[in-house]
């Protein structure tokens, strides 16, 4: 069949009158994220903004058009130089993939096809489909499980509360609710889980304090005796354990919670099994990573990202669940306009619409598949492992720097330490001094009311270290102690990027404990 020729634009049309003009500047526009990319070592990591450029995004909503290359400048020069930089090397503050310009060209194309992955019978869904597909390879995952693409783990965390519930509830739960269910359901997550496991027990409706906070081990894993405890416990009070979140590679240290143990308690308690792996997931990518994950094909559910180990541009969030029917039961609904129908494009069912709460949906699973394909799964496993030896490199330059002291084992990415200074107590004696059960509690666990006089020292030398530009570490709580914490998980990262964090940590230490006042005399 000859199509008509295409009428030009005119009325309400938004494209251009002549395309030339539009394509020299798109040209332009992508060099300039080419060069952005290319020298981002020449730049530094973060720059706060200046009031000005600030006050400019203050400005009413525009009635007249203007140019798009004066939409560019703007970007160019309000815009991209202060992002928060995790694009960039010295990136280290929280765990944000570095994206690759792969990637970004891959977005481009996505954003150009503008397709909704709601459903219909179309190409793209196929493509998420695949990325399922490899997924369940890759986690040993029966035929029979199913995947979803969202914004992000916190998004997948609580798609997977809702499947467990559905498995726990059945599907009647979605018309009554959870108030007039009894016995009352509860979950268990250790207590350096990521917060957004209790968020998505309060979005689902069965409350926060229906979520068991279990302690770690010195290594801040779950404590699996003081979870038998905990399931024992809430039996005998007649509720019922529907629910055990385990975490791989947790959010202030990168612990890797006893995932096989955890499926047996998960097994003898009649519980749903899920795995935050927001980032550590991806570890089973390397083969020299894999084992530190076994158990995590046992698990009912996982949840991850692709956007940080994975370096796909954001956002790319996924949520694989073992039972398919399950999944597809928690979310699935029917309507006249979601009618499915054997051809046309109303046919290719079941659609993602129907394994989450989202119809509008971006073609996120383009931008992971072209990562996948172009630069394949071993690739990407070793750009992973990479990150982990970058880790255990500024581990041991902790360790050999008698100013600093590291405050956790680093398990996989995560570098957890403080500047003390010759003659400090250690980080025990800290804690202990503040509150000694914080050392068996969560990372954050243990924080008194007023910091200490090294937590402001650590507080401040972060701050500086980020102004400087040099280096973008966080801070977290660790035992108690403010900790300096570095997340290696930007594929570009080298371990003379995190010298470069060192040597600026012990420079703005020693000025900043010059600085200091005398402490007052003990009485």
């Amino acid at each position: 069949m000859t199509l008509p020729p295409a009428a030009p634009p005119s009325g309400g049309s938004l494209d251009p009158v002549d395309w030339t003009d539009l394509r020299a500047q798109g040209h332009r526009m992508l060099d300039d994220m080419f060069d952005y990319l290319a020298g981002l070592r020449e730049r530094p990591v973060w720059q706060p903004a200046p009031a000005g450029v600030r006050a400019g995004f203050s400005e009413p909503l525009p009635r007249q058009p203007s140019s798009l290359e004066a939409a560019h400048g703007r970007f160019m020069r309000d815009i991209l130089p202060y992002a928060v930089g995790n694009a960039h090397p010295g990136f280290m503050g929280w765990v944000h993939g570095g994206g690759t310009a792969v990637g970004m060209l891959a977005e481009t194309l996505a954003a150009g096809l503008n397709a909704n992955l709601g459903g219909r019978n179309q190409i793209p869904v196929e493509v998420e489909r695949q990325i399922t597909r490899w997924m369940r390879e890759l986690f040993n995952f029966p035929e029979a499980a199913s995947g979803l693409f969202v914004t992000g783990t916190s998004m997948a965390n609580l798609v997977g509360v809702l499947v467990a519930r559905a498995a726990a509830l059945g599907r009647q739960v979605r018309r009554t609710g959870v108030a007039a269910q009894t016995p009352r359901l509860v979950a268990y997550t250790s207590a350096c889980a990521h917060t957004c496991i209790a968020q998505a027990m309060d979005i689902t409706g069965l409350g926060s304090d229906a979520l068991r906070l279990i302690p770690v081990d010195r290594d801040f894993r779950m404590d699996a005796a003081a979870l038998r405890a905990a399931i024992a416990a809430d039996r005998r009070a007649g509720l019922q354990p529907f629910l055990i979140a385990g975490t791989a590679g947790t959010v202030d240290v990168g612990a890797i919670d006893p995932l096989d143990t955890l499926a047996d308690i998960a097994a003898d308690a009649g519980a749903w099994f899920h795995v935050d792996g927001a980032f550590g997931a991806l570890a089973m990518l390397s083969p020299a990573l894999a084992p530190l994950l076994a158990g995590i094909e046992r698990a009912d559910s996982i949840a991850f990202d692709f956007h940080k180990w994975g370096q796909v541009p954001y956002d790319a969030g996924f949520i694989l669940v073992r039972d398919g029917a399950t999944h597809r039961a928690a979310f699935e609904a029917s309507a006249a306009y979601l009618s499915r129908e054997s051809r046309g494009m109303a046919a290719d069912s079941p659609w993602p619409c129907d394994y989450g709460p989202d119809l509008s949906r971006g073609f996120r699973a383009l931008k992971t598949w072209f990562t996948l394909t172009v630069y394949g799964a071993d690739r990407l496993g070793a750009a992973i492992a990479h990150t982990c030896d970058v880790a255990a490199h500024l581990a041991r330059r902790v360790a050999a720097e008698p100013a600093l002291e590291l405050l956790a084992p680093v398990a996989l990415n995560i570098v957890c330490f403080r500047y003390r200074g010759n003659g400090d107590e250690t980080a025990a004696d800290d804690a202990a001094a503040g509150d000694p059960a914080a050392t068996r509690g969560a990372p954050g666990a243990g924080a008194v009311d007023a910091l200490s006089a090294s937590d402001l020292l650590n507080a401040a030398i972060a701050q500086a270290v980020q102004e400087s530009g040099i280096a973008a570490p966080s801070t977290t709580r660790v035992n108690g102690v403010l900790a300096i914490r570095a997340a290696i998980v930007n594929h570009r990262t080298t371990p003379a990027d995190v010298d470069r964090l060192c040597d600026a940590v012990l420079r703005i230490g020693a000025e900043l404990a010059a600085l200091a006042p005398e402490p007052e005399p003990i009485p």
